[in-house]
C-alpha cells in the first residue's frame, strides 16, 4: 500500500466516524424536547465506548485469523492473535513506514461505533441511559465483532477471488460490499429485538408524537449522507474505479428513495414531508451499501425507486403488527438492508438472475441475511431480556411522560422546558 492510498482511508475514516454525531442529530430532531438529550446521549455513549473496546478486543476479535502469530479462540466467534490484540502487526507496518493497517483498524472501528449507535432509536423517549451502554458493549462484543468478521475478515487472490475467511463470503459467497448484512441488516433485526422487550412507549398510538425539530433531522440527515461517501467509497479501500462507482451509487441510490418516498406521500396523505424525504434519503443509503460496487448506476436508481415505496410502507406497519419502534429501525434499516442485499442477487453485474445467471446468487444472499438476522435478533433478545430482568432497561412511566432528559441526565435540550429554568429580567 502506498502513502496515498493510506490517505484517502483515513479521510474515508473521519467521514464515517462523523456520521455518528449526525445520526444524534436525526434521531435528537425526531424525538420530543424532553428526551432530545437522552437520544443524542445513546449515539455519543456509543462512540466513546465501542471505541474504547476496539481498540481493547474488537480489532482482534474481527480480524484474527489462524495464520496469525498466537491467535487462539473460535475462527469467526471469538477469535484473538497476541498481534492484532495489541495491534503489533499495525506498528510493525508503520515503522516499516506504511500506515495502512492502522488506517484499516480505525476506519473499520468507525463501522462499529455506527452500527451500534443505530439500534438506539428503536427505544427512544424510555430507555435508561446506563443500561443503554450495558447493552451497547455487550452487543458490540457478542454480535458486531464476530458478525464483522464472517463477512469482513477475508483475503483476495490474484485473480480477485475470495481466497480465505470471513465464513459467509467465503464459504456461502455472500456478496456484501459495505455492510448491508454486518451493519444494516444486524441492526434493525437487534432493533426489533430491543423494541418487543423493553416494550412500547406510554399511549403509543400512531402520530403520538411529532419530531420535535424538525431542521434538527434535516441536518443529521445531510451531515450522514456525507458520511456515507466514505462509508461506502472507503470499503473499496483504494481510491480507484470500484470506490468511484461506489461513490456515484451512494449519490444515485438516495436521491431515487427520497423521490419516490415523497411521491408516495403526496399520493396517499396529499402532504410531501421533509421528514419522508430524508427518511427516504437514508434508506435509499442503507440500500445502496451492499450493492454499490455490483450496480450500474442506472440499477442503483431503480433500487432507490424501488426501497423509497417499500419503506415508507414499511414503518406505517408497525402501528398494524403492534411494536414500538420509536424511530424506525427496523422500517428503514432492516427492511432496506434485506432489499438492498438481495437485489446484488436480481440485478448485480455478472451475478444477477435477470442478467441471465439464475438463482445462485440471489441464494447465496438470502442465506447470508437469514444468519445475520436470526444470529442478531437472538443474541440482542437475550441480552436486552437479561438487562430488563436485572436493572432494568425503561425509565418509569412517570419518568417517560414528564421527559428522561432531567431524571437521566439532569439537563435539558432547550432552556424553556427546563422546570428550574426562571426568567432573569
Amino acid at each position: 500500500m502506498n502513502q496515498d492510498t493510506t490517505m484517502f482511508l483515513i479521510i474515508c475514516s473521519a467521514l464515517v466516524l462523523f456520521m455518528t454525531p449526525g445520526l444524534a442529530f436525526f434521531y435528537g430532531g425526531l424525538v420530543r424536547a424532553s428526551s432530545v438529550v437522552s437520544m443524542m446521549m445513546m449515539s455519543f455513549g456509543s462512540l466513546g465506548l465501542v471505541s474504547v473496546l476496539w481498540i481493547v478486543y474488537g480489532y482482534s476479535i474481527g480480524f484474527s485469523t489462524p495464520a496469525d502469530g498466537g491467535f487462539f479462540g473460535i475462527d469467526g466467534v471469538f477469535a484473538f492473535s497476541i498481534d492484532k490484540l495489541f495491534m503489533n502487526d499495525a506498528l510493525a507496518a508503520a515503522k516499516a513506514g506504511d500506515g495502512f493497517p492502522f488506517a484499516f483498524g480505525g476506519f473499520q472501528g468507525t463501522f462499529a461505533i455506527v452500527t451500534v449507535a443505530l439500534i438506539s432509536g428503536a427505544i427512544a423517549d424510555r430507555a435508561k441511559f446506563g443500561s443503554w451502554m450495558v447493552f451497547a458493549g455487550l452487543w458490540a462484543t457478542i454480535v458486531y465483532f464476530p458478525v464483522a468478521s464472517w463477512v469482513f475478515n477475508f483475503t483476495l487472490a490474484e485473480d480477485g477471488s475470495v481466497a480465505s475467511g470471513g465464513w459467509l463470503v467465503h464459504e456461502i459467497g455472500l456478496l456484501d460490499f459495505a455492510g448491508g448484512t454486518v451493519v444494516e441488516v444486524a441492526s434493525g433485526a437487534s432493533a426489533l429485538a430491543v423494541a418487543l422487550v423493553v416494550g412500547k412507549r406510554f399511549g403509543f398510538t400512531k402520530g403520538m408524537h411529532a419530531p420535535h425539530n424538525v431542521p434538527l433531522v434535516l441536518i443529521g440527515v445531510a451531515i450522514l449522507w456525507f458520511g456515507w461517501f466514505g462509508f461506502n467509497a472507503g470499503s473499496e479501500l483504494a481510491a480507484d474505479g470500484v470506490a468511484s462507482l461506489a461513490f456515484i451509487n451512494t449519490l444515485t441510490a438516495p436521491v431515487g428513495a427520497m423521490l419516490s418516498w415523497s411521491l408516495y406521500e403526496k399520493l396517499k396523505h396529499k402532504k410531501a414531508t421533509s421528514i419522508g424525504a430524508g427518511t427516504g434519503a437514508i434508506a435509499g443509503a442503507v440500500a445502496i451499501t451492499p450493492s454499490c460496487a455490483f450496480l450500474t448506476p442506472m440499477m442503483a436508481l431503480v433500487l432507490g425507486l424501488i426501497v423509497g415505496v417499500v419503506c415508507a410502507i414499511a414503518i406505517e406497519l408497525k402501528y398494524v403488527l403492534g411494536f414500538d419502534d420509536s424511530l424506525d429501525v427496523v422500517g428503514v434499516h432492516l427492511v432496506a438492508g434485506l432489499i438492498g442485499t438481495l437485489y446484488i442477487g436480481l440485478f448485480g453485474n455478472n451475478v444477477g438472475l435477470f442478467f441471465g445467471f439464475g438463482f445462485d446468487q440471489l441464494a447465496k444472499q438470502a442465506i447470508g441475511c437469514a444468519v445475520v438476522a436470526l444470529f442478531a435478533f437472538v443474541a440482542s433478545f437475550s441480552i436486552a431480556w437479561a438487562i430488563e430482568r436485572t436493572i432494568g432497561f425503561r425509565v418509569t412511566s412517570t419518568d417517560e411522560i414528564a421527559g428522561v432528559d432531567l431524571v437521566q441526565h439532569g439537563e435539558v435540550g432547550y432552556a424553556g422546558t427546563d422546570p428550574r429554568w426562571t426568567w432573569r429580567g
